[in-house]
């Protein structure tokens, strides 16, 4: 996986391919106009978007739901719904007026959508058995893709008169086609955006969170279907796979940058070094269930597991071959079964990590990276080559050679989790040619290391 192309979906680019999905879907007879009642702020004087307005979930009596989305049981609203509904621009309690809107025909796909949702394989249970269960349960509903704004994407036709724009609850979704689109301009090639949405041999995966699960698994492939075949002369490829995450909650409220839950990222970042922080949340993934996280959890994650198991490993095996093999790599003796049963469980365990990855268990992958760090030091326990450096030192040197062999295929495991402290044993050891266990070159100079992680101490922190 590379980053390609940073974009967002304030760009000229997406506007356009905004502009041409409505048009297209227009075309198709999935987008009429109709007249609907809409909350109007009488001290501010204007209409409200919906995430303007805040009052009380029908579904679950949330008190600070938002008008498209309440953050607490995740169902998605429609502002008139809300119990006591407030605007957040003054307060003030809106009142509702006409206002002519187009609408997207969503229950147009409610069949095509159910037929798409039974044909899916290997979704995480909770992402199939939600999306199903909402269209058993309400179904597609048609839906306002307007709003009276003074911001958005401008309307490709003048049917509504002035101060309407494209609202960002349908369009946020295009912005994986408009940047599809950018990114092909950006290669010099205009059409090369078709070779992943007009072809069935491509994958699309959406790493989201749970509460986005219905915009990825119900609106937007009903808005992809809508298009039918008219961007790009053939129809747009539906999501494979929808991987969401359940929430992370810190102190029993769901992390939320909006609402000031949880860690910003500086301020982990002033706790933790940024591998550290990256392998505690990694571990604590809330793949299938919603996980609890702290500030003292991280640290004991960090100390007990990072440093513990796989940071001391690699200082003391590169010490060890420092102090005792001349600098350098050794090379390797005759191989005992054991030490070949090592090399052999390393190897087995990142053919394991990449199906992992191929299923998006990356907490399970995490994991059997760990589990080959832990099967490295129980090899050390076992064949203690610190003492055979003085009994038997061409042994010393054959066990040695094989745990660093070992190491170089367990960072290859953990290194799209550290991506930094791989970096540093790249220097050491080269760079991994591939997701597999390289031999390391006997003769590589290994100097006296330098620790990879250092143990948290948030006593000293505070």
């Amino acid at each position: 996986m590379s980053w390609d192309l940073f974009t967002t979906t304030g760009t000229a680019n997406h506007a356009a391919v905004t502009q041409e999905m409505f048009l297209a879907q227009l075309a198709n007879g999935y987008i009429d106009k109709r007249i609907s009642d809409q909350f109007f702020d009488p001290e501010a004087g204007r209409f409200l978007p919906d995430r303007y307005i805040e009052g009380i979930c029908p579904h679950c009596d949330y008190p600070d739901a938002r008008g498209d989305q309440c953050d607490n049981c995740g169902r998605t609203l429609d502002p008139i719904e809300l119990g006591s509904p407030r605007s957040k621009l003054s307060g003030a309690t809106p009142e509702l007026r006409a206002a002519e809107h187009f609408y997207y025909r969503y229950s147009d796909f409610n069949s095509a959508v159910g037929e798409y949702l039974n044909a899916r394989t290997g979704w995480r249970n909770h992402v199939l058995n939600f999306a199903k269960g909402w269209l058993d349960d309400e179904g597609l509903l048609d839906r306002a893709i307007t709003r009276d704004l003074d911001w958005g994407i401008d309307l490709p036709v003048d049917d509504l008169g002035p101060g309407k724009r494209i609202y960002v609850w349908y369009d946020a979704v295009i912005g994986y086609l408009s940047a599809s689109k950018e990114w092909a301009q950006a290669q010099g090639d205009p059409d090369l955006w078709t070779h992943w949405w007009h072809n069935d041999d491509a994958r699309h995966v959406y790493f989201i969170g749970k509460d986005n699960i219905p915009f990825h698994a119900l609106f937007w492939p009903a808005q992809l279907l809508g298009v039918g075949d008219r961007i790009g002369g053939a129809a747009l490829h539906l999501p494979d796979d929808i991987p969401a995450n359940q929430y992370v909650t810190f102190k029993g409220g769901k992390a939320s940058a909006s609402r000031g839950i949880g860690l910003t990222i500086e301020e982990g970042l002033d706790l933790f070094e940024p591998d550290a922080l990256r392998y505690a949340l990694a571990a604590a993934f809330p793949e299938q269930a919603d996980t609890e996280i702290s500030v003292e959890e991280i640290a004991r994650r960090v100390n007990e597991e990072l440093v513990a198991t796989w940071g001391n490993l690699v200082n003391r095996v590169l010490s060890m071959v420092h102090r005792t093999c001349d600098d350098q790599v050794p090379g390797l003796g005759a191989l005992t079964a054991e030490d070949q049963a090592l090399l052999d469980t390393i190897d087995a365990g990142l053919v394991t990590s990449s199906a992992q990855f191929e299923a998006v268990e990356l907490r399970a992958a995490l994991r059997t990276a760990m589990d080959g760090a832990q099967a490295t030091n129980q090899y050390l326990n076992a064949t203690e080559p610190w003492k055979l450096a003085k009994t038997d030192p061409e042994r010393a040197r054959t066990v040695l050679g094989v745990a660093l062999g070992a190491i170089n295929g367990v960072r290859v495991g953990f290194s799209p989790f550290l991506p930094f402290s791989s970096a540093a044993l790249d220097a050491i050891l080269g760079v991994p040619s591939g997701w597999r266990r390289d031999e390391v070159v006997p003769g590589t100079p290994i100097a006296a290391p330098t620790p990879l992680f250092r143990k948290v101490d948030l006593a000293s922190d505070d």
